[in-house]
């Protein structure tokens, strides 16, 4: 018979896909949850300090609803500061840890110097943990192959003999997404309708999106194209010295409210990503739902995203954006005849058809079976 469980759910940087991910988790668990959370800013704050005031709010909490039955921590903390901090209240919970992404394989920018100290704070908490879920396979294995080296590179008194245990202890379980309320569109915009739905950052690579864009607009092809999502260009002034004259072409920029971004994907015709990295694509799933054709590198978390069978008209080789975006845009209807099934085959992300797989997993852990 199906417990309800008394979970407590870490989130110390609760915006963009952490608070997407955490918020659908509550909407549709079977269980008792209990969101503990600090705004989505100063990560690496976060990752340095969010334990001591976590475990306050963790306090709070356990005076209200009791200790936990088990723990679900997303990964922008210091676990086992967290553990130290609340061990003489929180009791003994199972700990699951949540990597939604991680630093050592995170691509730096020039501009910005690696941080061992982060990179060491991951380390500890896949240590610590008692389970470590991560949202792909491909975060998985990017992960675990680099760790031997890493944890060889210190002074003395290395952590190698952890590793086996730690890859034990390691599950894909992928991020649920919203996907109810996006419906699947049948037309095409004229001119087509281009999407870019992530971070205006240099792990997204948005630099080759705009070189795209220009040389097919000298080329005269038509489209249009809109920029969305965090930290993506707002101010008129920026877009234009972004995107020169290509910004007569865009249709919308910046961040939109969830009922204005779920009217503009029911309008996209293309997806584009020329992302350096990708843990799994939330962004992308919505996009592929609504109906668009992907332009994606064959590469990251995308081969795993999209099934195989869809794999010849979704993936570009790594320097054929431009290519694959010529031919999608010249003939749209027939590019969505060739995916033809992907926007259902989306649905397997869905909130309502992933939730069994946590919700059970986390009863089982609690019982021992799992």
């Amino acid at each position: 018979m199906a417990r309800n469980l008394n979970v407590f759910l870490l989130e110390p940087f609760h915006s963009g896909s952490h608070r997407a991910w955490a918020e659908g988790l509550i909407k549709h668990t079977r269980h008792d949850i209990s969101l503990i959370s600090h705004p989505g800013s100063f990560w690496r704050w976060r990752v340095r300090g969010s334990a001591l005031t976590m475990a306050e709010r963790t306090q709070e909490v356990v005076s209200q609803k009791g200790k936990p039955d088990i723990v679900l921590a997303s990964g922008m903390i210091d676990l086992a500061a967290w553990l130290g901090f609340t061990k003489r209240f929180v009791g003994d919970p199972q700990v699951v840890l949540y990597q939604h992404e991680n630093q050592l394989t995170y691509p730096v920018s020039p501009s910005q110097s690696s941080d061992d100290s982060m990179k060491f704070v991951n380390w500890k908490n896949m240590a610590i943990a008692d389970q470590i879920w991560f949202n792909s396979n491909f975060h998985k294995v990017s992960l675990l192959e680099v760790l031997p080296e890493f944890l060889k590179n210190v002074p003395d008194m290395p952590h190698s003999h952890r590793l086996e245990q730690v890859i034990e202890k390691t599950h894909v379980v992928p991020v649920g997404v919203e996907l109810s309320e996006i419906e699947c569109a049948d037309g095409v915009e004229n001119p087509p309708l281009i999407l870019w739905n992530h971070r205006w950052e240099y792990d997204k690579n948005p630099k080759a999106f705009i070189r795209s864009l220009m040389e097919l607009n000298e080329e005269g092809i038509r489209f249009s194209f809109a920029v969305t999502g965090e930290n993506s260009p707002k101010d008129f002034e920026a877009i234009k010295s972004q995107f020169g004259r290509l910004s007569e072409f865009m249709v919308s920029s910046g961040y939109l409210p969830r009922s204005e971004y779920i009217s503009l994907l029911s309008k996209t015709d293309v997806v584009v990503s020329s992302s350096m990295h990708e843990f799994f694509g939330i962004s992308v799933v919505e996009a592929l739902s609504a109906g668009a054709v992907p332009v994606l590198p064959k590469r990251l978390s995308y081969p795993e995203v999209v099934p195989e069978q869809w794999h010849d008209f979704a993936f570009y080789s790594d320097e054929g954006i431009t290519d694959r975006l010529r031919e999608v845009l010249k003939d749209v209807e027939s590019w969505k005849k060739n995916v033809a099934g992907l926007a259902e085959a989306m649905r397997r992300f869905d909130w309502v058809n992933v939730i069994k797989l946590y919700d059970d997993r986390l009863e089982e852990i609690v019982s021992g079976s799992f």
